[in-house]
Parts: C-alpha cells; sequence; structure tokens
C-alpha cells in the first residue's frame, strides 16, 4: 500500500492494511509546509530566548531547569537516551509499523515544531520495513508512550537496536539499510517523538481489528451451532431486532439469517413442537450485537485517536504561540481498551455456552459430546473444559486498567491511563477467545456432519469445508491440540470475515 500524508483522514481501512502488510508512506506538498512552519516558530523561539517548556528547559519536575542554548541538541538526545528503559518481550513489527506511521500522521500535522529532515527520515524506516526494537512494558500511558517511544526514536540518532528483515541489528546498521545518516535531534524533536500515544493506540488498534476477526468467526460458529441442535432462527427475524433499535443487533441478527437462508436442517424442523432455545443460541443478535456496538465505538475513538497530535508542547504557527497542555494523556485509548476487554470476553462466554450445549446430548439431541461409540471415546470431552478454562481466564483479565492510575515523576505526573497496559492485554484475551470459538467451530461442524444426508445452509456448508480442509472428521479420540490451532489460524487471517464484513468497521468504511 501507497499512503500520502497530506489533509486527508487515516482511515480504519488504510490503518488496518499498514496493521496487516508492509506500507510506503510520503508526504504531500501542504504537510510539508504545516512541518516547516512550525519548526520556523521554534527557531524564532530559540533565536529570541524565550523560555519554552522542552525546548530550552527540562522535563518534568525539572521543568524549571533553564538550558543553555548551546546544550539544546545535548537535551534532547539526553532525553531519548534516558527514557529508553523499556523491558519485556518486543513489539510485533506490526504494532512498530503502526507506531511509526502514526507517529508520522502526527507530525505531519504540523503542530510538533520538528524539521522536515526528521519526519523524513522516520518515513524512510517504513520504507525500507526497518522496525526499531521497542520493549513491550514500560509505560503508564502519560506522559504518552514515553519508554517505548524513546526506543523508537533512539534508532534514529543511532542508538538501540531494530529489526532488518527479521535480524536484529545495531541501530546504525538499521539506518544504513534505509539510506540515512543518524539524525542530530534540534530543539524539541526529542520530546516531541517521545510525547505521544501511538504505541497504546498502535496496540489497541490490532486489537480492534482481531476483534473483529473473532467476531465473525463467533457469528459463523454461532449459526453452525444453531442448525447442530436444530435451533429456530426465529429470534432472528428483523422484526424482532427493529423494535429495540440497536445498530449492532440489527446487523448481527442479518448476518446470522443469511448465514443460516437455505439450510435443509432447518427446513426439517420448521413445523416441530419445540418452543425455545438457550440463550446461547437464541440471544446472539443480543449479546453479538451488543459487543459489534462496543467494536465500532471503539473503532471510532481510535480512529480519531491515529490522527490526533498528541506530543506536548505544541506549536501554533498562525497564531505564534507555543502551548504546554495534556493531549498525551490516552485516557480516551485506556476507556476504550476497556470497554473492547468486555466485548471480548462476551464473545467468548457465549461461543463456550454453545460448545456446552453441544456436547450435552439431553439438550442438543446430538450423541454425548459428539462422538459415536461415547464412553470408549470421549470425543469433545476435554475440549470444552479447555474453553471454559479460556473463558474464566478472560474474566480476570477484563478487570479495567484505567481505574489503576499511579503516579511518577516525583507526583508531577500524578494521574496516569495505563491505556498500554489496557491495550497491550488486549491480546491474550483475543488469543483466549479465538481458541474457544476454534472449538466452537469444530464442535459445531462435527455436530452438523451428525445430521447427512440433510445438509446446512450454503453458506455454512462452505465453512464447513474451510474447517475440514485443517481438521478430519473426529471418528475416534485424537489430540485436538493441533487442529484447533489450524483452525485458529483461519480465524487470525480474518477468512470468516468474508460472511460478515458488511458490519464489520474496518472492512466496510
Amino acid at each position: 500500500m501507497k499512503l500520502t500524508i497530506e489533509n486527508q483522514l487515516v482511515g480504519l481501512t488504510e490503518l488496518r492494511a499498514a496493521w496487516r502488510q508492509p506500507v510506503k508512506v510520503s508526504l504531500g506538498d501542504d504537510a510539508r509546509r504545516r512541518i516547516a512552519e512550525s519548526n520556523e516558530l521554534i527557531a524564532n523561539v530559540v533565536a529570541a530566548g524565550d523560555e519554552v517548556y522542552g525546548v530550552n528547559t527540562g522535563f518534568g519536575q525539572l521543568a524549571n531547569v533553564r538550558i543553555d542554548d548551546d546544550e539544546l541538541a545535548h537535551l534532547q538526545e539526553n532525553l531519548v537516551r534516558s527514557h529508553a528503559v523499556g523491558v519485556g518481550e518486543d513489539l510485533d513489527d506490526d504494532i512498530v509499523r503502526l507506531v511509526m506511521l502514526m507517529k508520522v500522521i502526527a507530525l505531519a500535522e504540523g503542530f510538533s515544531g520538528v524539521r522536515l529532515e526528521l519526519v523524513e527520515a522516520l518515513c524512510e524506516l517504513i520504507n525500507h520495513n526497518v522496525y526499531p526494537r521497542i520493549p513491550s512494558q514500560g509505560s503508564v500511558g502519560a506522559s504518552g508512550d514515553l519508554a517505548p517511544l524513546a526506543h523508537m526514536a533512539g534508532v534514529l540518532i543511532g542508538v538501540g537496536e531494530a529489526k532488518v528483515q527479521g535480524t536484529i541489528v545495531p541501530a546504525e546498521l538499521a539506518l544504513r539499510e534505509a539510506g540515512i545518516e543518524p539524525i542530530k535531534l534540534a530543539p524539541k524533536e526529542g520530546l516531541a517523538l517521545l510525547n505521544g500515544t501511538q504505541v497504546s493506540t498502535a496496540l489497541a488498534l490490532a486489537a480492534v481489528f482481531r476483534t473483529e476477526n473473532v467476531l465473525a468467526a463467533a457469528l459463523a460458529a454461532g449459526a453452525m451451532s444453531s442448525d447442530a441442535v436444530k435451533g429456530s432462527d426465529t429470534p432472528f427475524d428483523r422484526r424482532i431486532q427493529t423494535v429495540r433499535g440497536h445498530g449492532g443487533q440489527i446487523a448481527v441478527a442479518g448476518v446470522l439469517r443469511e448465514l443460516m437462508r437455505g439450510s435443509e436442517i432447518r427446513a426439517s424442523h420448521v413445523a416441530c413442537d419445540h418452543v425455545q432455545d438457550p440463550y446461547s443460541i437464541r440471544c446472539q443478535p443480543q449479546v453479538i450485537g451488543a459487543c459489534l456496538d462496543v467494536v465500532r465505538h471503539v473503532c471510532s475513538v481510535l480512529e480519531t485517536e491515529a490522527n490526533a497530535v498528541t506530543d506536548n508542547p505544541l506549536v501554533f504557527a498562525e497564531s505564534n504561540a507555543v502551548l504546554s497542555g495534556g493531549n498525551f494523556h490516552a485516557e480516551p485509548v485506556a476507556l476504550a481498551a476497556d470497554y473492547l476487554a468486555l466485548a471480548i470476553a462476551e464473545i467468548g462466554s457465549l461461543s463456550e455456552r454453545r460448545i456446552a450445549l453441544l456436547i450435552d446430548g439431553n439438550l442438543s439431541g446430538l450423541p454425548p459430546f459428539l462422538v459415536k461409540e461415547g464412553g470408549l471415546n470421549s470425543g469433545f470431552m476435554m475440549a470444552q473444559v479447555t474453553a471454559a478454562a479460556l473463558a474464566s481466564e478472560n474474566k480476570s483479565h477484563a478487570h479495567p486498567a484505567s481505574v489503576d492510575s499511579i503516579p511518577t515523576s516525583a507526583n508531577q505526573e500524578d494521574h496516569v491511563s495505563m491505556a498500554t497496559f489496557a491495550a497491550r492485554r488486549l491480546h491474550e484475551m483475543i488469543d483466549n477467545v479465538a481458541n474457544i470459538v476454534a472449538i466452537e467451530l469444530l464442535a459445531a461442524t462435527q455436530g452438523v456432519e451428525f445430521h447427512l444426508p440433510q445438509k446446512s445452509s450454503p453458506i455454512l456448508e462452505r465453512v464447513i469445508a474451510s474447517i475440514r480442509e485443517v481438521s478430519p472428521a473426529y471418528g475416534e479420540d485424537r489430540s485436538m491440540s493441533a487442529d484447533i490451532a489450524r483452525v485458529v489460524g483461519l480465524i487470525d487471517e480474518g477468512v470468516f470475515c468474508a460472511y460478515s464484513e458488511s458490519i464489520l468497521p474496518s472492512h466496510s468504511v
């Protein structure tokens, strides 16, 4: 993908594409002009000797320390070096790519006072697939993602390490790969690189994109489970959803109706005397619809944040002002991530309940534990236990991170967002849900096939075919771990999004 940063909003579809694959980034003429104008104002401030936070002062509680003009470049370099204290596993390259792209977007708005050559150098790292090695832990989400962004900034000045074609190399070697020299930072540039919410936002964006994948897979699995237990599609009737009015519920019910349309299994029991299905079948529009509404809200928040200017102080060239504020505080991202955590947990919870229904012969009408010769074979007995364990783990992970503020910087930064952790923990939750939904897809496929020669709907038969390509029918006991992993691979690839992409925010924009 080629992306020119100019005046337009960089939307969810472009952000998702940049997450999934390398991107070529360039600056448009208007962006170049804005950058130059804001940089000129910073140069004028320095020349006039005016005191401006982070330009010619110390940082945090040391903001009252004035720095001599001949030490201003040293000040910025020291900031980068001292703040590069991250720990833990490295962020994946796809996350780092999003981080760098959003930093370019923010700097290109022209409110940061940096030089054009700095922004162009960051573009060259992206364009040559050079990814700074950024530890995942060490940020409290205010004043922005200081520690992780310092590791990104360090590579630009030749400090630290980066990944080039999957190999970790010293920063100077990585810069040569990108065809650029180490940058000598000018006034405010270190601060502009370190202040910002780009790491929190990148982690949250990747999480919401992955949540779309598992939500789409859960809809396919839920429709298959409904067919496997001979559930009714009446609860998905458009009229029922319309009188309640929630957009997510209406959309999910529409997808479920389309998924089940033309099922021979459903046609075989339309006139039966069965009255109502368990909630895990009947209330899918209400539960997954509410989760979809959460995803849509979170996408809106994150799209705004991805295009936001979140460093400090901000440079307003038109009004000749440099203003200190708090746009680096990542509370919007933290709250959105915590909200998304609830939806992720609920998608997994409902899926696990359907697995429990499928294996219970008394409720499902299917062979106990979805296997012939039960007793000799245990079938899906332990697969449901695994799903239950993962669903229970997510209950703890869903506890909000944003309420756990802790003061830093000698109490100067006395309230922080914890957005980075709030977003990072979502990925473990999504891993759990992907495994739960994979187990349901396997179980529902097995359940539907017990109805042969009657078939499910044309769409669901395609879903079944994709499952059977990676997992053969379960005839007698075997380890299912590899089967689950292969189906998780299909979920992570977004295979099931094809059946519901019209309702997914980053697909339908």
